[in-house]
């Protein structure tokens, strides 16, 4: 199976995508977390992007947040599919990064999830690399199966708690 990358613009966005690479650990999709900066190392962030697809990576996650052109300074140098996920700064709350990763000019294209929304970034890259992969699939489906069946039991409680009020 092909790998995730996880690139972050700082070491700050830890906290952040942590749940992408618990989620990835979870499904089985080995995950390599790396700090690049679109600023500061653009060169390493070039290097790596373009040198992706022979070191085995399926797809790109690149969290970060104020300008946020990570992502789009990943995806200019690859054909991978990257995923931005905006992180949220003290000034704007992560509107700002928003933006910067989903405004991408026609050609270069950044999929881009909520601010913080690393979880649901790394169920975008599974479902990704399970187009052509049937266990992940699998793995997939029985992951919605559970929350289907969680919320079922939720509606069941609540319907409990009802008639006592």
């Amino acid at each position: 199976m092909k790998k995730v990358a996880i690139i972050m613009g700082s070491d700050s966005d830890l906290p952040i995508v942590t749940p992408a690479i618990k989620q990835l650990k979870d499904l089985g999709i080995e995950s390599e977390v790396r700090v690049m900066s679109a600023h500061r190392t653009p060169e390493a962030a070039h290097d790596f992007s373009k040198n992706a697809i022979a070191n085995g990576f399926g797809v790109i996650i690149a969290a970060a947040g104020m300008a946020a052109h990570l992502g789009g300074v990943l995806a200019a140098s690859t054909t991978l599919p990257v995923i931005g996920i905006p992180c949220s700064a003290k000034v704007l709350d992560g509107m700002d990064a928003m933006l910067a990763t989903v405004m991408m000019p026609p050609g270069i294209p950044v999929a881009t999830v909520g601010v913080n929304a690393a979880k649901n970034a790394a169920l975008l890259a599974a479902e990704i690399l399970a187009v052509g992969d049937d266990e992940l699939m699998q793995k997939l489906i029985a992951m919605r199966d559970d929350m289907a069946k969680q919320v079922v039991e939720k509606d069941k409680a609540l319907q409990e708690k009802i008639k006592e009020i």
